[in-house]
């Protein structure tokens, strides 16, 4: 998962036992390529999707990938869990290979109860940019509530709600009512079950909580609960410049 770069003599030396003084040699020799390219300094950084070959032999060859789920209710955010069912496991059993599973990791989560937009990457930069609270990153809810809402509630989303067990204040969130019982909610942040605590405030059980869209990606309409699809090339692009 991790995009850690480190050293291209150290990579050699771990992957294959080779001594890192004797990747010099190898280097001089012009029998090692990355991305393409022979290799010229031992120095050289490469991180876990640089493709490394040593005379001929592909030492590193991973792809980015990038997944979107319509997460249904009742399955764990996680990619093990003892009890409940995750969302790796929904993929598997849709075919995705274990190879490509391994490296998985959720890009934003939601509570098991929760439905909804989930993404999945091997791309440690790009999920950071995703979740990173300074980017500002865009999370639209539709939510279903016990008791009718007034504009009370749109006035202290807007204001931001003190959470003391955190010590910290939320961002000003929009709330826009749909009607008595539902709204669509905008966060910029992700605070633990933050919209269920929000409208805890005011004592009105969060009975539905379904996230449609984060940054530039939106739940696609025609994609059924419990199934996935890969993102387009487009969708990674305009989420990288969030």
């Amino acid at each position: 998962m991790a995009n850690a770069r480190q050293r291209l003599d150290r990579f050699i030396s771990a992957s294959s036992q080779i001594p890192r003084g004797d990747v010099r040699k190898l280097v001089a020799a012009r029998r090692i390529k990355v991305d393409g390219d022979v290799a010229c300094d031992t120095g050289l950084l490469v991180d876990y999707f640089s493709h490394i070959v040593l005379d001929g032999k592909t030492l590193q060859k991973n792809q980015r990938r990038y997944f979107l789920l319509h997460k249904p209710a009742g399955v764990v955010s996680a990619t093990t869990d003892k009890t409940h069912p995750t969302v790796i496991d929904l993929l598997r059993t849709s075919g995705v290979s274990d190879c490509a599973l391994n490296d998985l990791h959720i890009a934003g989560r939601l509570d098991r109860s929760s439905t909804g937009l989930l993404l999945l990457t091997n791309d440690g930069e790009w999920s950071k940019r995703m979740t990173a609270p300074d980017k500002n990153i865009s999370k639209v809810y539709q939510v279903t509530v016990e008791k009718p809402m007034n504009n009370e509630y749109i006035k202290a989303f807007r204001d931001g709600m003190f959470f003391p067990y955190e010590g910290i204040t939320t961002k000003p969130a929009q709330l826009e009512i749909i009607d008595a019982y539902s709204a669509r909610v905008t966060l910029m942040e992700g605070k633990y079950h933050q919209i269920k605590r929000m409208f805890g405030r005011f004592r009105n059980p969060v009975l539905k909580l379904h996230r449609v869209r984060i940054g530039n990606i939106e739940l696609d309409s025609t994609l059924k609960s419990g199934l996935f699809r890969e993102l387009t090339q487009n969708e990674v692009r305009l989420t990288n410049s969030c």
